[in-house]
């Protein structure tokens, strides 16, 4: 059945992507918030409030690197698994190193910042607490790294632009401010909006290949779940738990976003954009649990206890939090509101597929050696 040929799909995918692909991409360029953040917002957070933020103490970092690096995370970011994959060192934060030398970003820079929007904080009717950076901000610190360097379009050219996950934190802001689900449906459009005009920024300046995500089931979210506890029980999904209208919402953002990313396909056919469809990877995930090896889908590995181990004004690293639960990859949410490092794996291995999938537009980039290599490696998931 599908749910088996997909658990050996992905087996199969996670024992060979140790062998990784070169020769498809020089660097990796990453915009977006903390689901992509691999050490921003540290600096950010010294700089606009002068303390470091949750994600620099233990347990974050705790399986993988052995120590806080500012991912919101137990271990690697698909952005991580995806650097592996093409054989390209992990992503460094942009905001750490930007007054080093441009070999610190040799293959990749990520400009992502935890807390960020996808829309600025000027933007009427949302107010984020968080940081006040957007992706606008993202977009022009990346424009100024390239005014340093001269080889910029050759860079542009073989990079692969990764942008979003991103519009997350406004919605969240916005439904913890108390706004109705009609009022945040209404941000919609603009924070689309947002992300596709950044990408045509880009492509104006010489970016050929984009991967884009769409939103998570956010319905199946600890920090939601806790958000709106005691709803109605038939607003509840009865196979996994999940707040029904919260995922009919992630999904109203996929579909917006994917019609307007077709509209930039059409204008730009020399362009390459795949859509990482992040909802229902994680999804069917949620709907079989056991097959992929997960015991908790709706509690938080790092939490204060209740019902989903979570609670809103204590975030993981900061006291009491300092434990990390007895085995993080038999949870799907690493601290509430991220997944662990065993769902990240899991979706980059899928989106590395879309991606694959989606190459043989990137001959020019790609030998065709490796395509073939790769269309081995990675056989068609029945999904």
């Amino acid at each position: 059945n599908n749910s088996s040929s997909l658990l050996s799909f992905l087996f199969a995918v996670i024992s060979s992507i140790s062998s990784p692909v070169k020769g498809c991409f020089t660097s990796i360029i990453s915009f977006g918030d903390s689901v992509s953040d691999t050490g921003n917002s540290i600096e950010i957070s010294v700089l606009e409030t002068g303390k470091l933020p949750h994600t620099a103490f233990p347990p974050n970092g705790c399986t993988f690197f052995h120590r806080p690096t500012g991912r919101y995370c137990d271990g690697r970011l698909v952005i991580d698994f995806l650097a592996e994959a093409l054989g390209l060192p992990f992503l460094p934060p942009y905001y750490r190193y930007k007054n080093g030398t441009s070999e610190n970003f040799e293959n990749g820079v990520n400009f992502a910042v935890g807390g960020a929007g996808a829309l600025n904080s000027s933007f009427p009717g949302i107010y984020n607490p968080s940081t006040n950076v957007s992706l606008v901000d993202e977009v022009n610190s990346f424009k100024q790294f390239l005014n340093l360097r001269t080889d910029f379009k050759q860079l542009l050219r073989n990079s692969l632009i990764v942008m979003g996950e991103i519009g997350g934190n406004n919605y969240g802001h916005a439904f913890k401010q108390g706004k109705s689900i009609e009022d945040v449906r209404n941000f919609v459009p603009p924070v689309v909006d947002s992300i596709t005009s950044s990408i045509n920024e880009l492509i104006e300046l010489g970016a050929v290949t984009f991967l884009v995500p769409g939103k998570f089931p956010i319905g199946c979210s600890p920090t939601y779940l806790t958000l709106f506890q005691g709803s109605d029980k038939d607003q509840y999904d009865p196979l996994t738990g999940c707040l029904t209208w919260l995922n009919q919402f992630s999904q109203y953002h996929n579909q917006l976003l994917r019609k307007e990313l077709e509209k930039i396909r059409n204008l730009h056919p020399d362009t390459n954009i795949v859509y990482a469809d992040y909802y229902s990877t994680t999804l069917r995930i949620y709907h079989s649990p056991n097959k992929f090896g997960f015991k908790e889908t709706l509690k938080a590995c790092c939490g204060t206890g209740g019902l989903y181990n979570y609670n809103l004004s204590r975030a993981c690293g900061y006291p009491p939090l300092r434990q990390c639960c007895n085995d993080p990859s038999s949870y799907m949410s690493w601290d509430g509101i991220h997944y662990t490092e065993a769902v990240n794996r899991l979706i980059a291995n899928v989106v590395f597929e879309e991606l694959m999938n989606s190459i043989h537009s990137l001959n020019n980039l790609c030998p065709t050696s490796t395509i073939n290599k790769l269309r081995m490696i990675y056989p068609k998931s029945e999904m």
